[in-house]
């Protein structure tokens, strides 16, 4: 019975030799620490396709520097495998021809690994060209390729040229189209970008200034490039808000509502409004820096109890300056009241010398106003400033103040 039972399971169970396994994955397979894992991965991977997944997955850790694991997977779900390296070659050796190292390659892999199954002569070297030709070249062209390797899917002649003519018809410059390209690989069609060279267009009849217009399609194409009716809706609710077409401000805010959607907006100004502001404070704020908005609840939070509980400024002080809540508090903002609370604590200076305004001097004015003047009668007074000393090394604390309490 036992010898019956083993007989059928050679007819059942193939024999290692009758699966083709690359050399150098068995190589890969005795060298590694993670072989045992290795192993269960590639003999699930090679079940179904046993010849082309098992030199695709060996491929892909050896020429594409990709780990096991993602080589299995990429081979299996992203349906990725060949019988032959002679396209994938093709393409890596086509890319390293442009300045792309093994390192970008594995990077671009690793999100588009279908790029290895082109043709890299009839595919990928017109769109290379074209991206030459257009200044996009070095260090430009790996970082646009190794960010957005989907750029290389695009069609020339329908979405990559089309592109370009109304990439040009934007204030950004030759010498920055790279640039644009890059922050806007996701949303590079035509459609998109048609919407685009439209709203700047309106931006223009508003008199914004290009300067606000270039720092649009640099850097806010994802606001600039909306549906042509809801931009308009946009920039009419910024200038219902008090926003100047003019000022730099105005596309900022732009910017700062397209993304937020009613909602959004009502319960961050409910946020601040718990910390004691009144909604005319959130308004005069995001009227002063737009991007505040933007900022993380717990992060802000931080900050506020220090300022309004320890320092003992009001709600509406903050409000006035609202930049000073994107300060970093230990780096920034602690050693400078620090430097203030001792100077007050010598009776070195009063009470209205200084303000929250204070916290925002670039590092020379600071040190002139506040540190190196008084270096004779508080010698550790730049330490303080530092950061190398704090005020619990001197035996003292921030005092905690009758402040506002999130509600």
């Amino acid at each position: 019975m036992f010898g019956f039972c083993c007989k059928r399971l050679q007819l059942l169970v193939p024999s290692c030799s009758t699966i083709s396994v690359d050399s150098s994955v068995t190589h890969f397979l005795k060298a590694s620490p993670f072989s045992r894992s290795y192993s269960s991965l590639l003999g699930s991977a090679i079940d179904d396709k046993p010849q082309d997944l098992s030199s695709t997955v060996s491929y892909l850790i050896n020429s594409c520097g990709l780990s096991p694991e993602l080589a299995v997977s990429l081979s299996k779900k992203r349906g990725v495998h060949f019988k032959s390296p002679e396209k994938p070659d093709s393409v890596i050796k086509l890319l390293k021809h442009y300045g792309f190292s093994d390192t970008h390659v594995s990077e671009i892999v690793k999100k588009l690994p279908t790029l290895l199954l082109v043709n890299a002569k009839k595919t990928l070297v017109p769109k290379l060209e074209f991206l030459g030709s257009i200044g996009i070249t070095g260090t430009d062209l790996t970082r646009l390729v190794c960010g957005s390797p989907n750029v290389l899917s695009h069609s020339l002649e329908n979405n990559l040229r089309p592109c370009y003519d109304i990439i040009r018809t934007l204030p950004i410059g030759d010498e920055k189209v790279g640039l644009f390209m890059r922050n806007s690989s996701r949303i590079l069609n035509v459609r998109v970008l048609g919407n685009a060279a439209s709203n700047v267009s309106f931006l223009r009849s508003l008199q914004v200034p290009e300067s606000s217009i270039t720092l649009c399609a640099l850097y806010y194409l994802i606001a600039v490039s909306r549906d042509t009716t809801k931009f308009r809706d946009y920039v009419g609710k910024v200038i219902s808000m008090g926003f100047i077409p003019s000022s730099t401000a105005f596309v900022r805010a732009v910017y700062v509502i397209s993304l937020m959607n009613g909602s959004k907006w009502t319960q961050r100004v409910g946020f601040y409004r718990k910390w004691g502001w009144a909604e005319d404070d959130v308004l005069s704020a995001f009227r002063k820096s737009p991007t505040f908005m933007f900022l993380s609840e717990e992060n802000v939070s931080i900050k506020l109890d220090f300022y309004l509980n320890k320092m003992g400024w009001q709600p509406a002080n903050v409000a006035q300056h609202p930049a000073v809540l994107t300060y970093s508090l230990e780096k920034w903002i602690i050693p400078r009241c620090s430097v203030i609370r001792i100077l007050l604590l010598k009776g070195l200076i009063r009470k209205g010398e200084y303000s929250i305004a204070s916290m925002m001097f670039r590092r020379d004015q600071f040190l002139d106003r506040f540190v190196n003047k008084y270096q004779e009668q508080v010698p550790e007074l730049l330490s303080i400033y530092q950061g190398k000393i704090g005020l619990a090394e001197l035996g003292l604390r921030f005092e905690e103040k009758e402040g506002v309490k999130q509600v």
